[in-house]
């Protein structure tokens, strides 16, 4: 017989045991010789571990190890970090944001996708569809193929838009993006619900033009206004290619050996087993380690609604080994081999989805108008993808990252990184490292890093560096790339 986990207690006398039994934050420099030991015990509730994860991984830091344990209401997690450099955390200033982050984490409340407030086209009688413009985003899912981004971007800088961050994956053939929007011609909100519905109409006719056929009835260009510090976009990304399906069996990695490993596979191996005695179903998890594994694994558990009880999580080496025993939330039935498939599946594929494949070209240079375009102009003249993007601006710099493939599976010739600072002046640098390395931008050449010439920036390693290094945790600050 299928446990399924519910809570018992309603919100009003969970918010009452939150507030008589707050969290308690203990941030430990002395137990462990290499690492920071991050502990934490508080009331549970579905969704905080990831909150807790999401913290952590915001501000660039690295998990080594962790130990979870929340059943009876309460929780018990324990997280070994250190900095993206591999030392220990001793900035005060740092170590009193993560304690009031963690705190703060028991007060916020998880928004659903469907909670946030939808831009309707403009068809019929309309309501006030005026937004905040460093709120407004438009989201965009479909099959990917060379020139995607320099057409969206285009479309962008002729209907006199600003972007004021962008973020894209790619996984399966597939893409998914979030653009912030900020009205060129003037500050403040976008209030024309005729320009909105244009601009949604304009990139719809993009994507289907040139989209599979196989998804139809799917949405799959959203415009969508976030309240203020609620949109978190790595954490919408993945929800984005999960709802657009794609997540796909290896059959390499499934035993067929007549087949070759499908694209981008890296070998991660997953398993979902019962234990019987305490009723829970037991995920474990073996694949290459890198930054924000562990988020990405609970925040795929946390949007298929399976409650995580206990878990581990180690790094060995270049390898990590994950276990979570867990229960569905809602009336899924793991009995049914289709649905242990599913699970796998999906937590492969969130595993695989921030893997980038290609050249890595980081850009540093002055915010200029049609930035983004001129960029992704040069990339997709030169017959190039972009497998992953993400840019920003900080005052009136721009910041990102490019990663760029060749269709035919032949190495990307590194003359790409002058073509792009012809357009885009400033520093660039070429990364010819390994995706799973901690990719350390803007800095002098060495074997790995070729930087371009121009004007090269050394960011200082402080608080503001690494909560800057998370780009869209802070995208409603930015200003506009002017694409």
């Amino acid at each position: 017989m299928e446990i399924i986990y519910q809570p018992r207690i309603d919100r009003e006398i969970e918010s009452f045991i939150e507030k008589i039994h707050p969290p308690r934050v203990r941030i430990d420099n002395d137990s462990c010789r290499d690492c920071t030991v991050v502990k934490i015990d508080s009331a549970n509730r579905h969704g905080i571990l990831l909150e807790m994860v999401q913290v952590l991984t915001d501000l660039d830091l690295v998990i080594s190890k962790s130990y979870i344990s929340s059943d009876g209401g309460w929780l018990m997690d324990v997280f070994h970090v250190t900095d993206q450099f591999g030392n220990k955390l001793t900035d005060e200033s740092l170590v009193h944001y993560i304690e009031q982050a963690l705190c703060e984490t028991r007060s916020s409340k998880e928004i659903s996708s469907d909670m946030e407030l939808k831009l309707q086209s403009c068809k019929g009688p309309q309501q006030n569809m005026s937004v905040s413009a460093a709120n407004l985003a438009i989201e965009v899912t479909t099959s990917n193929r060379p020139g995607l981004m320099s057409e969206i971007s285009a479309i962008l800088l002729d209907l006199d838009f600003n972007v004021s961050s962008a973020t894209a994956w790619t996984h399966n053939d597939r893409v998914a993006c979030i653009i912030h929007l900020e009205d060129a011609s003037k500050s403040g909100p976008i209030n024309d619900p005729e320009r909105l519905a244009h601009v949604e109409n304009e990139l719809k006719n993009v994507v289907e033009a040139h989209d599979d056929g196989k998804r139809e009835k799917e949405r799959r260009v959203r415009l969508r206004s976030f309240g203020a510090g609620r949109n978190h976009t790595e954490r919408r990304l993945h929800q984005l290619m999960y709802a657009d399906g794609d997540y796909e069996s290896c059959r390499a990695c499934h035993g067929d050996r007549s087949g070759e490993h499908k694209k981008g596979c890296d070998g991660t191996h997953v398993s979902v087993g019962r234990y019987e005695e305490k009723g829970y179903w037991v995920v474990t998890v073996r694949s290459r380690d890198r930054p924000k594994l562990l988020f990405d694994t609970v925040c795929v558990l946390t949007d298929m609604h399976y409650e995580v009880f206990h878990a581990a999580i180690s790094s060995n080496g270049s390898m990590a080994d994950q276990e979570y025993f867990v229960r569905p939330q809602v009336c899924l039935n793991l009995d049914n081999e289709s649905e242990r498939q599913k699970l796998t599946l999906c937590i492969i594929a969130a595993i695989e989805r921030r893997i980038s494949h290609g050249l890595k070209v980081d850009i540093c240079t002055q915010n200029k108008t049609g930035l983004l375009s001129k960029v992704t102009r040069v990339i997709r003249e030169n017959g190039l993808s972009i497998t992953r993007v993400q840019i920003g601006v900080k005052g009136e710099t721009a910041i990102g990252s490019f990663y760029v493939a060749n269709s035919s599976g032949q190495d990307v010739n590194p003359n790409i990184a002058e073509l792009v600072r012809r357009e885009a002046g400033g520093s660039i640098v070429v990364d010819y490292s390994s995706p799973y390395r901690v990719p350390k931008c803007f800095s002098s050449s060495t074997t790995r890093h070729d930087t371009v010439n121009s004007t090269e920036v050394r960011p200082r390693f402080s608080l503001g560096s690494m909560l800057w290094s998370q780009l869209e945790r802070l995208s409603i600050n930015f200003g506009p790339i002017r694409s």
